[in-house]
């Protein structure tokens, strides 16, 4: 199975705006591939370079976002993403909390109940 591709291009302390960082990421998903589901701490913003993607958040409808667009997750809202039959490539840009991880992984509940 082809893997994911993450590369930070950059990540800075937000001037101004104290325990802030932004993280700006170049991300390539395989086709067919469904990414864990997971939060971050702080706000996410897709755009869609090629491709298109289908992202899932916690308790809003499934959205599918294709090149040339772009999508907001709120801060801490557990979503995934997945692709079709073909690959997508996107730049990510968070605003995070200074510190923290790039990503929390929830279990789903059909697996915690297992």
């Amino acid at each position: 199975m082809i893997q994911p591709k993450f590369e930070n291009l950059m990540t800075e302390v937000l001037e101004g705006v104290s325990g802030t960082e932004v993280v700006v990421s170049h991300c390539v998903f395989p086709p067919n591939f469904t990414l864990p589901k997971h939060w971050h701490p702080g706000e996410e913003f897709v755009y869609v370079l090629e491709g298109a993607l289908t992202l899932w958040q916690e308790g809003k409808d499934s959205v599918t976002i294709s090149a040339g667009e772009v999508i907001k997750v709120p801060y801490k809202v557990v979503h995934t993403a997945s692709t079709g039959d073909e690959a997508v490539t996107l730049i990510a840009f968070r605003v995070h909390e200074h510190g923290q991880p790039e990503r929390v992984l929830v279990e789903d509940a059909t697996t915690e109940a297992a």
